[in-house]
């Protein structure tokens, strides 16, 4: 049961095309915005989807594999952990951030396919 510790496992759509950077030490990072949605009915029974947004991280060969074949829309299921940190804005304010770092990636396809 050790492994279940901090473990995620989300599939959705990205909303956007991955952001690469090379940090100071010359390693490289893609973040994703991933979509993934859940479905009820309200009174009238009516099917409602509900967008959850979450920020992911890729480090390495993930990250170029990223910037290589992902792009708005791809489907993608990913296996991770949750880091939470803290940043302070221009304007002094402090923001808490959440994140997946992501162990394993699978691209799935395009939005529309499977």
């Amino acid at each position: 049961m050790n492994t279940l510790n901090n473990s995620v496992r989300l599939t959705g759509f990205l909303g956007s095309a991955p952001e690469i950077k090379v940090t100071e030490s010359q390693k490289k990072v893609a973040k994703l915005n991933l979509a993934t949605n859940s479905y009820r009915k309200n009174a009238e029974g009516e099917r409602i989807t509900e967008t959850t947004w979450h920020q992911i991280v890729l480090w390495e060969k993930q990250a170029e594999l990223a910037e290589k074949f992902l792009d708005k829309g791809s489907k993608i299921s990913i296996e991770g952990r949750l880091s939470n940190r803290y940043y302070t804005d221009k304007d002094g304010m402090k923001r808490y951030v959440t994140e997946v770092i992501v162990n394993e990636i699978d691209f799935s396809g395009k939005a529309g396919q499977n």
